[in-house]
């Protein structure tokens, strides 16, 4: 389909062709009239050029109407045409001083509309031409038509320029319109991009608390697929603070004045699990909610996110400093008192040499202690920070032989006989060395000190592609209840043979962190007074 100027718009040329369909029928209407006698026109040829011109007039508007013009040459020839059944139904039908000499600012419109300006002047031009034909033929026999003539010309030609000027002007506004709703759709789709992307989730809110803006991240914390638009807030946001009071989030945007924040409140989902919100919320003004409504709020934005596991991590770590301040309050307390009457007891004549001794070797187990202590922290805060993850190719049968040679004595001066069994065909594995032997030095390390006789064993065996590294003992064994909290950090059994040791409750809680950095867990097998058996499994290399 051809577009003309600058003025077409499908809109506008369908209006012009249900006009051009129903104008020839109206005239035809007129022109029978006119046969008729009812209607008195000094302009009426004949019947055959009447017929003639009002046929091809309706023949011409069928095809225009069915099939557009689809070039610039089509239009234009279809102009023409309507532009001499038109000149030739004044002149030979109806006469110029008709009412419906009117029409013809339908093709004012339409040349406007396919050739601009210059299609519209041409219109005017063979119009001007066509009154003054019709003058020069009735001129001398009715001066009158002169008169007519004209003004019926200058009514028609002032209306249609007045016509064409509402539309172009309607045109510009319209267009201004279009381009000012591009831009502001620019504007949002650009925004929208933006806080599509956002990882926190972002909502927005009318005046009523019912959404109507959202990004792809509140779907996913909310976890789920439905449209949160048209729903209220409050449906969507069932929260509870740490009391477990429910709390109406649009009760609390309507009492905000500006930019509040809450990191108190809990949400639940469908399946029971909670997770804790970080809740900004900020009401919404515009310079016209501000002159029409004073403070009421045009809505309101809402951004969520989830510091669950900062938050757990926070509280962990709070607990974690107060426990190991009051797990090093003891031993230093004792150390510094231990010392004190060392230092007391060396000015005192009564004093033997059994009790300094006594003392020292007090204050030397508790160093001890603190010692074990800042290693087991020390191996925690590696493990945390990633601190020698890189792995290499280990050989099993080697550090096996090494762990043996390293925990024999310390066995043998407690009356134990540590055990290697190794399988005859074990591979290696590829993992951080000392990730490795310090999960391994805790296996064996635990089972010498809870078991006062009998043996401990170090065994690896290798089944298809996994080897095992297990350290089996005949020691106190572990109670059911103890077994699920032996790995929670700073625990220790309420049994009274755990506590005749010294221990710091972290040397299972580093290990269990150590085996999670090697990709496996630590598995137990225990008996109360049967002893117990730790192990983990690692990949072979193949």
């Amino acid at each position: 389909m051809y577009k003309g100027g600058p003025s077409y718009t499908s809109r506008s040329a369908k209006i012009i062709r249900y006009a051009g369909l129903i104008v020839p029928f109206i005239l035809l209407g007129y022109g029978l009239f006119i046969q008729a006698g009812l209607i008195d026109s000094k302009n009426y040829f004949n019947d055959i050029s009447f017929f003639a011109v009002t046929i091809w007039w309706v023949g011409l508007s069928i095809i225009q109407f069915l099939s557009p013009s689809k070039t610039e040459l089509d239009s234009a020839c279809r102009l023409i045409a309507y532009h001499v059944l038109a000149a030739a139904f004044l002149l030979l039908v109806a006469g110029v001083s008709t009412p419906f000499t009117a029409f013809w600012i339908i093709l004012m419109l339409a040349s406007n509309t396919y050739f601009s300006k210059r299609g519209l002047r041409l219109s005017i031009l063979w119009l001007v031409i066509v009154v003054l034909f019709d003058i020069y033929l009735w001129a001398d026999s009715d001066p009158i038509i002169v008169l007519y003539d004209i003004l019926t010309l200058v009514a028609v030609v002032v209306s249609g320029i007045v016509t064409v000027g509402i539309s172009r002007s309607q045109e510009v506004d319209q267009n201004a319109l279009t381009k000012s709703k591009e831009k502001e759709t620019l504007q949002r789709d650009r925004i929208m991009t933006i806080v599509n992307n956002l990882a926190d989730a972002v909502l927005s809110t009318d005046r009523r608390g019912i959404i109507r803006v959202y990004n792809a991240a509140s779907l996913s914390l909310l976890d789920t697929n439905d449209s949160l638009n048209g729903r209220h807030i409050d449906d969507v946001l069932k929260l509870i603070d740490q009391s477990d009071v429910s709390i109406s989030l649009f009760a609390e945007l309507q009492t905000a004045k500006s930019a509040q924040n809450r990191d108190d409140l809990t949400f639940t989902y469908s399946d029971g699990e909670k997770i804790r919100l970080d809740v900004k919320y900020s009401p919404i003004r515009s310079s016209f909610s501000r002159t029409k409504h004073g403070e009421t709020q045009d809505g309101y934005v809402v951004i969520l996110r989830d510091i669950t596991k900062s938050k757990s991590l926070e509280e962990e770590r709070d607990e974690f400093i107060s426990v190991v301040s009051h797990e090093l309050r003891t031993p230093i307390t004792i150390v510094e008192g231990t010392i004190s009457n060392v230092q007391l007891m060396m000015d005192h004549p009564s004093a033997t040499k059994q009790m300094l001794t006594d003392a020292v070797t007090t204050a030397h187990d508790q160093i001890v202690y603190l010692a074990h202590m800042v290693n087991d922290l020390s191996a925690l805060s590696r493990a945390e920070r990633g601190v020698a993850d890189a792995t290499e190719e280990i050989d099993v049968r080697e550090l096996a032989h090494k762990l043996h040679d390293e925990y024999s004595k310390e066995a043998s001066d407690k009356g134990l006989c540590l055990n290697l069994d190794l399988g005859a065909r074990v591979g290696n594995v590829i993992a951080s060395r000392l990730y490795l032997e310090e999960v391994l030095q805790n296996f064996i390390t635990n089972a010498i000190k809870y078991t006062k006789e009998g043996s401990v064993s170090l065994n690896v065996s290798q089944k298809q592609n996994v080897i095992t590294f297990a350290v089996k003992d005949s020691g106190i064994g572990i109670s059911k209840s103890d077994q699920a909290k032996v790995f929670q950090k700073f625990y220790r059994s309420e049994d009274y043979r755990t506590r005749e040791t010294s221990g710091t409750g972290l040397g299972l809680y580093v290990t269990a962190k150590l085996a999670h950095k090697l990709q496996t867990t630590v598995t137990v097998v225990s008996r109360l007074n049967h002893g117990s058996t730790f192990s983990i499994t690692l990949p072979a290399v193949k």
